[in-house]
């Protein structure tokens, strides 16, 4: 199964550099030269070859080998970067999740099954833990103490929510 480590956005410049949506937490390690992505959601160009990555403040710009000028760069807009982290080893660590492992797993907290996690939104401080509690939509931080116990193969996620939280989502 290939995972989604990034989005492509618009155009950067007239040499064929694209923005990205990083959507993994490592993208100095990924988007290094040479890495090769599968790319998803674009008809005709089935994979690209990073050629640079570089950072414009909070954005990361890559070139790739495949894509010449500006016209290439706006071919590709809206594609997905994938790959499949099981060639690559799997998550690093016994801590370390995919979105599409954490993505319908059940919230419990104190027993009782409270909603279901609906997704996950990397951070450059924290991940967020996207659930659907009562209707509304929360953003849980993805820290240890609040998120107690992830088990996959179980279906759930245990919780210990802060007071307010789930309150705070009507805002």
């Amino acid at each position: 199964m290939q995972v989604a480590v990034a989005r492509i956005g618009k155009p950067h410049g007239i040499r064929g550099e694209v923005t990205v949506q990083v959507l993994t937490d490592a993208p100095e390690d990924r988007f290094v030269p040479g890495a090769v992505f599968e790319l998803a959601g674009v008809p005709g160009t089935s994979s690209l070859t990073v050629e640079s990555a570089r950072w414009n403040k909070s954005i990361l710009i890559l070139a790739f080998e495949e894509i010449p000028d500006r016209n290439g760069a706006e071919a590709v807009r809206g594609g997905r970067l994938m790959l499949d982290p099981e060639a690559e080893g799997g998550a690093e660590a016994e801590d370390e999740f995919y979105e599409h492992e954490l993505a319908g797993l059940r919230l419990v907290e104190d027993g009782q099954d409270i909603g279901e996690v609906t997704g996950l939104r990397t951070g450059a401080a924290q991940d967020l833990l996207v659930a659907e509690i009562g209707g509304r939509e929360v953003l849980i931080p993805f820290v240890a103490q609040i998120v107690l116990e992830v088990d996959v193969e179980g279906g759930r996620a245990v919780v210990a929510l802060p007071e307010g939280l789930v309150e705070l989502a009507d805002g």
